[in-house]
């Protein structure tokens, strides 16, 4: 079986597979096939390990690290730090592999794990796939476990050590994809930590570039991450920039690769609007959307000469897909964006900071930049089943999904698609007139509930 999803390994702490039992077997496994792909003659491969703010972490962490070390991995512990520091520092310390404990912007209740390899990118497939088979043995084959476990040597064990300048590192890094001839200290900055993994670096890395920041949601106690804050709810962000007189708000998830943005007047500004911002600044040859995104950010990118691309939903696909077209700007309407000639993986400090020199640069406001998009009425409804099914084995639904793409004819458009996460079949619906917009996603949902649920 596969123990990964479209992100790593998720799901509710103290429930299979994040339980500390399996995710000892998980560290040791993935350890096994570092140790079986080594080829440093002078040193034992490493990792690192950093986690967003989750109490369950401090168990993952430990879980984990027990897991390498006895697979005879060095493991260098990083603390709490955004999953894209982990990407950044994986390759400046030259390890084989970071892995992140995070359950990004889920609930305090649930955690994960996902892996970077050594180039600071999500791991290929074929190392995934690698991982799984000593996961197999381990969890499901008595022999094969027993075997495995008889390998362990005393004297090859791995040793960990603690990163203490870990953050610095990463603040310098952002910093660093900040124009040095610019400066943010015309600025008022509102940025909403998630009482996650950026809660220290976020604000730290404005104002040292000069901004007047004002941080909210920046005490995590470790069941606080992304309670009614963060990406996932702006509303509160909204008020605190208009409260505040603000320039511009900033909005991260609990472990700071999505980020959300508000402008000066108080309107979300989501990650297809920021793509277009960045888009229409450094005019790019073409910039890689997703499945999700907004058809009038591809209307509005072609009137500006700019090409536009969809990938499957997931930041790893955006990231294939750009390296595939040699492309630089890439992301999700969710937030995750990838600016390939800053950072490896979508960083919501660093693609916020390309925004703001946006901003610095041209002297216009957020609302300006962003003057020609104007998304089109979108509505996406999540349809939960007791255990995921494929919409598609329905020839009912099928034709059910049909009418529905006549009926919207050239005035929108539908999709349907299964959660990588969990049993949720989301249906999204895309229309220039709202209402027929609402309506048609409210009746196919009821439809794929009835058929499916």
């Amino acid at each position: 079986m596969s123990y990964f999803g479209t992100d790593g390994t998720r799901g509710q702490f103290g429930t299979f597979p994040i339980t500390p039992d399996f995710l000892l077997r998980l560290g040791f496994g993935a350890g096994r096939v570092l140790a079986a792909q080594n080829k440093k003659q002078t040193r034992k491969p490493s990792v690192l390990i950093g986690k967003d703010t989750r109490l369950s972490g401090y168990v993952i962490e430990a879980a984990l690290q027990a897991g390498f070390n006895a697979a005879g991995v060095d493991v260098y512990m990083l603390g709490s730090l955004p999953t894209p520091a982990i990407a950044h520092l994986v390759k400046s310390f030259h390890a084989d592999m970071g892995v992140v404990i995070s359950a990004s912007h889920n609930p305090y209740q649930d955690n994960g794990v996902k892996f970077f390899s050594h180039e600071g990118k999500k791991i290929s497939d074929e190392l995934q796939d690698a991982i799984n088979v000593e996961l197999d043995a381990l969890v499901g084959n008595t022999d094969a476990r027993l075997s495995r476990l008889a390998d362990i040597k005393a004297h090859a064990i791995g040793k960990s050590y603690r990163v203490d300048d870990a953050k610095g590192r990463y603040i310098e890094y952002c910093k660093g994809s900040f124009p040095y001839h610019l400066s943010l200290d015309h600025l008022k900055i509102v940025v909403d930590c998630a009482n996650g993994a950026g809660y220290s670096v976020a604000p730290r890395v404005l104002r040292e570039l000069g901004a007047n920041v004002i941080a909210i949601h920046n005490t995590p106690d470790g069941i606080n991450i992304n309670e009614n804050c963060g990406s996932t709810h702006p509303e509160t962000l909204q008020k605190a920039v208009l409260e505040h007189g603000a320039h511009v708000g900033l909005a991260l998830d609990g472990d700071g690769d999505r980020i959300i943005m508000v402008d000066e007047k108080g309107v979300i500004v989501d990650g297809d609007a920021i793509l277009y911002a960045l888009a229409k600044h450094l005019k790019p040859a073409g910039v890689v959307g997703t499945l999700m995104s907004n058809v009038a950010l591809e209307i509005a990118l072609k009137k500006d000469g700019v090409g536009f691309h969809r990938a499957k939903v997931g930041d790893r696909y955006v990231m294939q897909d750009l390296e595939a077209k040699g492309w630089t700007v890439g992301g999700e309407p969710s937030g995750h964006i990838l600016c390939l000639d800053k950072s490896r993986t979508g960083d919501a400090i660093v693609a916020g900071l390309q925004v703001l020199m946006c901003m610095a640069e041209t002297g216009k406001p957020l609302s300006e930049l962003i003057s020609g998009y104007t998304p089109y009425p979108q509505t996406l409804i999540n349809v939960r089943l007791s255990q995921m099914s494929d919409p598609y084995d329905s020839p009912e639904l099928v034709e059910i999904f049909k009418q529905a793409e006549n009926e919207l004819a050239d005035k929108g458009r539908l999709l349907i698609r299964k959660s990588g996460t969990e049993p949720v079949i989301r249906v999204m619906v895309e229309c220039e007139d709202a209402a027929l917009c609402q309506s048609l996603a409210e009746r196919i949902a009821d439809d794929v509930r009835r058929v499916l649920a």
